[in-house]
């Protein structure tokens, strides 16, 4: 499930959806253009993690379930929003370090972040005459609520030390990265990848 937020009478309201839903996500794009004339701005940042140490011990549903929520509904979106955006607007989308050095445990969520990476890069090349620019956010090591409750009690002790700052970083430290892709100013930044990783190297 994820939210879009509109803007009515200077006050913010969700709109929910199964973004895994390819029936259900136009709906909530078409009432977002309605209210405020179009879509400037689509982030991507909806992501499903779990921790399996043998390819074995990775079912089929949850692989499934992995690339429906990371990769396929980035589709879904992307499709719905793109009619609604003028020249000027920008997609961006979540990526991972995942997507350049991957964590074997984490097979299948690194598996969709690559994917993410290559759909971006693509993507700024096929929407660069409709004047839309689509770049990507690279997190390293982020504590986020997926940390504790989809890696292991080790991972989680040590989780951040691998990179050269010796810490995980906090949500609040990616929002600039965000800002600046999203910032007119940045007209001419499309098919990029920022890096947010705590100085560990992104190739």
């Amino acid at each position: 499930v994820a939210g879009a937020i509109r803007a009515q009478g200077g006050k913010a309201i969700a709109l929910r959806c199964d973004v895994g839903d390819d029936a259900a996500v136009p709906g909530v794009f078409r009432t977002i253009a309605a209210d405020l004339g179009g879509i400037d701005i689509l982030i991507n940042n909806a992501a499903h993690q779990a921790s399996f140490k043998s390819i074995e011990d990775i079912s089929d549903e949850e692989w499934d379930l992995t690339f429906k929520v990371n990769i396929h509904a980035m589709f879904f979106l992307t499709k719905a929003a793109v009619p609604h955006m003028k020249p000027g607007s920008c997609i961006i989308n979540t990526a991972s370090i995942n997507s350049d050095a991957p964590n074997p445990t984490l097979l299948a969520y690194a598996t969709t972040k690559g994917a993410i990476h290559n759909f971006t890069a693509g993507l700024a090349q096929m929407l660069a005459e409709k004047g839309i620019r689509a770049n990507a956010v690279a997190p390293g090591p982020i504590w986020t609520p997926l940390i504790p409750s989809t890696l292991p009690e080790d991972s989680v002790t040590n989780f951040g030390k691998q990179v050269p700052m010796k810490r995980p970083g906090q949500p609040v430290e990616l929002a600039t990265a965000y800002v600046m892709l999203a910032d007119p100013l940045s007209s001419y930044v499309s098919g990029a990848t920022i890096a947010v990783t705590g100085g560990k190297p992104f190739l």
